[in-house]
């Protein structure tokens, strides 16, 4: 397998007018806010940097984290056609109860997180956070690198997890290792050049190549990602029996092979990962159960996506933002075309950015209140954060645990923010 070095050319930065254009244009056709110009400021020093925190999750299990680079030899990069093999890097999570010893996995790796915050946190999420406030390399999460998976309570549920256009997989932390503290084994994808940036463990890195055709990006994306995530999932039913598929040879987590249930995987992911959680399921029935959180199911000219248009035979959930959570007819299409089950919720209070972990991190940068308004809306980010969880992980429990809390029925008290949509 040839890889390029550091030096070479998976580090891409060519951006022109015409890209940044572009850009804006696909996000704001994914639910995201319009990029600003330029970043908005605060009463704070722009050297000040801001070393965050993640929640800690709820579950009984302390979290594991591993990481994998993958090839798929059987197919060349369909971004980067002169590359033999389609590289990812994948994360790995789920419980465990020894972490003594371990170190805390990164949240972003060194440059990985210096391309965040010198181009996608405000050119690509429009976060309005002025370069250099957020130390995002030092930001502390709750798993333990390569610690034993916890043993018991049988064989674990699967679940993916995609994150949106512009979005690295590390961008929903906050409810990944939340459900992995819950028992299950949760799977973040990084879909390399389509990602905002990707960084291997030879310290090259894969940056987002955009087109001029937005319409024709998205498709492209979104066919990818289907790819992406079926050859993720056959590479866990490796790991599940004893073989290491890394490309590197790193050795797995003690207690990973044999626990993994592939028969009951579930996929969820934000904006465009939510859309392919839709489509990935539509591909691929080894997919049980779904969650679009706040992603369109609206083609880029208006009509709706082929899923939308036929709907699914298995559970998939909507969850979406304060206000219109799709560009346009996909939601509506999609609810009136599916035959198996399915839900709308809203997040009252909130907006796009609420269901990643810009709703943990973007409190502690100490920007001004219209600023981040714009980023995470009114709701109490706490709440936001407990909400989403709580709901995200019944769906889960209910259709690949068959257990039932009911919070799904109708509206609860408990948590009064989320808004049943007729």
């Amino acid at each position: 397998m040839t890889k390029t070095q550091p030096s070479g050319n998976r580090v891409r930065r060519g951006r022109g007018l015409r890209a940044a254009a572009l850009c804006t244009a696909l996000l704001a056709n994914l639910a995201i806010a319009a990029l600003p110009a330029q970043a908005a400021t605060s009463s704070a020093p722009a050297a000040q940097q801001t070393r965050m925190r993640l929640p800690l999750p709820t579950g009984r299990f302390q979290v594991g984290e591993t990481t994998l680079h993958l090839a798929d030899t059987s197919r060349r990069d369909p971004w980067h056609t002169g590359e033999p093999d389609r590289e990812l890097m994948v994360s790995v999570y789920y419980p465990t109860t020894h972490v003594t010893g371990r170190p805390a996995a990164p949240y972003m790796l060194p440059k990985a997180a210096a391309h965040f915050d010198s181009v996608t946190a405000n050119n690509y999420l429009g976060m309005h956070v002025p370069t250099g406030r957020a130390d995002w390399a030092a930001t502390v999460t709750h798993a333990a690198q390569g610690a034993p998976v916890a043993r018991g309570d049988g064989k674990r549920p699967v679940l993916l997890y995609s994150p949106g256009l512009g979005e690295p997989r590390t961008w929903g932390t906050t409810l990944v290792t939340d459900l992995a503290s819950r028992g299950y084994v949760v799977v973040t994808i990084d879909n390399t050049y389509e990602s905002p940036e990707v960084e291997f463990p030879d310290g090259s890195l894969a940056t987002l190549d955009l087109s001029d055709d937005a319409d024709a990006f998205i498709k492209k994306a979104l066919t990818v990602r289907d790819a992406d995530t079926g050859f993720v999932l056959d590479q866990m039913g490796l790991v599940n029996a004893g073989r290491n598929p890394d490309v590197d040879g790193k050795p797995l987590p003690r207690g990973l092979a044999g626990t993994l249930d592939l028969s009951r995987v579930g996929m969820f992911g934000h904006s465009l990962g939510g859309t392919a959680a839709a489509t990935a399921m539509d591909r691929d029935p080894r997919i049980r159960a779904g969650i679009d959180l706040d992603g369109n199911l609206t083609n880029f000219d208006g009509t709706p996506m082929p899923v939308a248009e036929h709907g699914l035979d298995r559970p998939f959930l909507l969850m979406g933002k304060d206000g219109d959570t799709d560009t346009g007819p996909g939601w509506d299409a999609f609810r009136a075309h599916t035959p198996g089950w399915t839900r709308q919720l809203k997040l009252l209070g909130s907006e796009h950015a609420s269901f990643t972990d810009a709703e943990a991190l973007v409190p502690q940068l100490h920007l001004r209140r219209a600023v981040r308004e714009k980023d995470i809306g009114t709701i109490d980010p706490a709440i936001a954060v407990r909400t989403d969880e709580a709901y995200v992980s019944a769906f889960f429990d209910h259709w690949l645990r068959g257990t039932d809390g009911h919070l799904l029925d109708g509206p609860s008290p408990r948590y009064p923010d989320m808004k049943f949509v007729d």
